[in-house]
């Protein structure tokens, strides 16, 4: 419960600035554009350190560094609500993610090493319930505080859980020696070539979109650092002999398929948590409360629905669990490809529940086929790849979504446009009525009034295509989890309890 707090709280963390992001910058005096490194920064400490928890918690012992890591967790993210400038906020939601990002594999990993076969559907749902819920309820969270008590008191949340979690942890986990001797056969050219090309890929899947991609100097130098760092990354973990991940693992069919579901599902979980504030913000004009509380309904009814999925799992197949969650999850995305101006908060509600269903049986049954196949003391090692797969999954539907949605508006205005001139009788007709408004709301020169109206009728043609961007947006991650459905199938028959169909 204690490792799950952790969890919770770490990804909980990605999404929490997600709904007050225009609030914090104006707090720091930083614009738009910039703001997005908020969330950016942390998750690029997450993806980085999420590989490395296997080997430190071998060299320091698992319980040294769970305790260790959380409370430099909830330090930082104090830390965050002191900093009065961009820079300053990067380097501390940064070193709080880094610190927090060892806290998801490790409530993993002691699912598989310290429950018994029988309870492990439990402890994954348990940890579905951190990993689904947490983003869901993320920006809902964020939200009303932000609106309520002002953005700093979103960083105070982490600190009473931390309390909770590592008192518990303290008083319950053994004491284990520690294996400084592992330093000396660390992998050291592997740690600096997957820190410094997960952190330049995840620059460039930032930056991209916002400098026209590969049209600035600055995004192709870093992806040429980020290509040849990887490329260097994967052939030394392949080759030598003590890795730092394990990459051979992944030619398991169970894992290597259920991973490559995790990173479909990754870009989808947190795609879809950066499309709706996204479009609730700038095309509905909701605030921050006002969007945690649409959010809330994709969060609130799995905590009803994850703890009945051991009993699924223990009664069916758990490939046909996933894939049903992922089919469920596709069709909320689906749901939202004809929307309109008119589709707001109400209109979100059924596709946000149907999506919460589909959320809540997806993760625990994804996570028993994957690590269902690994030995024991394989489970750190594979935890690490399929946690930070899942991020980097994000990371890249964060960054894909958000290009998808800018070049879909460009398109959909340029085809709006083309049917609104002014030889059609109804675009004369809506001018001179926009006209008429603006003259009688204190515009004396008709003139101005009518290149007022000419002005309003362009933003409502580029508002109506961003509305077609954000839809087309959905179709896209609905396609995706069409994808990960089809890997799941693909998977070999569980085994096994805790893999649920082999136990019946």
């Amino acid at each position: 419960m204690a490792a799950m707090i952790g969890a919770f709280m770490a990804i909980l963390n990605i999404q929490i600035t997600n709904a007050s992001l225009l609030n914090i910058e104006g707090g720091i005096g930083t614009g738009v554009d910039n703001g997005s490194w908020i969330s950016t920064s942390y998750l690029i400490g997450e993806i980085v350190v999420i590989p490395l928890t296997d080997y430190l918690s071998r060299m320091f012992s698992f319980r040294n560094v769970i305790l260790s890591f959380a409370t430099l967790f909830a330090a930082f993210s104090v830390a965050c609500a002191f900093t009065h400038d961009l820079p300053s906020m990067i380097a501390m939601r940064g070193f709080q993610g880094f610190f927090g990002g060892v806290l998801i594999p490790m409530a993993f990993t002691m699912v598989f090493t310290k429950l018994p076969k029988a309870q492990q559907p439990i402890g994954l749902a348990m940890f579905a319930l951190a990993v689904t819920f947490a983003p869901a309820i993320g920006p809902t969270i964020g939200g009303y505080l932000t609106e309520n008590y002002g953005w700093q008191t979103i960083f105070f949340v982490n600190v009473i859980p931390t309390i909770v979690m590592v008192t518990i942890l303290y008083l319950t986990l053994d004491r284990q020696p520690m294996q400084l001797g592992l330093l000396a056969e660390g992998d050291w050219f592997g740690i600096v070539t997957m820190a410094v090309g997960l952190a330049s890929l995840q620059a460039v899947l930032e930056e991209g979109n916002k400098d026209d991609w590969f049209g600035s100097p600055f995004i192709v130098k870093l992806a040429i650092v980020a290509v040849v760092s990887l490329t260097l990354f994967v052939i030394n973990e392949l080759l030598v002999e003590k890795p730092l991940v394990r990459l051979r693992l992944l030619t398991r069919r169970s894992f290597g398929l259920g991973t490559v579901s995790a990173v479909f599902l990754g870009f989808a979980l947190f795609g879809s948590v950066y499309l709706l504030p996204a479009y609730l913000g700038q095309v509905q004009r909701y605030n921050a409360e006002q969007i945690g509380a649409v959010l809330a309904w994709t969060g609130l009814p799995q905590l009803i629905l994850i703890p009945l999925v051991p009993k699924l799992m223990q009664r069916f197949d758990i490939r046909y669990i996933a894939f049903a969650g992922l089919s469920l999850f596709a069709l909320s995305s689906f749901m939202n490809i004809e929307m309109s101006l008119d589709y707001s908060g109400d209109q979100l509600f059924l596709p946000n529940i149907v999506r919460a269903i589909g959320q809540a049986l997806t993760l625990a049954p994804l996570s028993a086929i994957s690590l269902g196949s690994v030995a024991p003391q394989d489970a750190a090692a594979a935890s690490g790849i399929s946690n930070m797969m899942r991020n980097l999954g994000g990371a890249i539907g964060t960054a894909l979504l958000s290009t998808i949605v800018t070049k879909r508006e460009q398109f959909h205005s340029n085809i709006i446009g083309q049917s609104v001139h002014l030889g059609r009788e109804e675009v004369r007709s809506r001018i001179a009525d926009l006209t008429n408004y603006f003259t009688a709301h204190g515009v004396t020169d008709p003139t101005a009034a009518q290149h007022q109206a000419i002005v309003a009728l362009g933003n409502i043609v580029k508002r109506q295509a961003l509305v077609m961007g954000f839809s087309d947006a959905f179709a896209v991650i609905g396609i995706v989890l069409i994808i990960a459905g089809i890997a799941i199938l693909l998977t070999g028959k569980p085994q096994g309890t805790a893999a649920g169909g082999g136990g019946h």
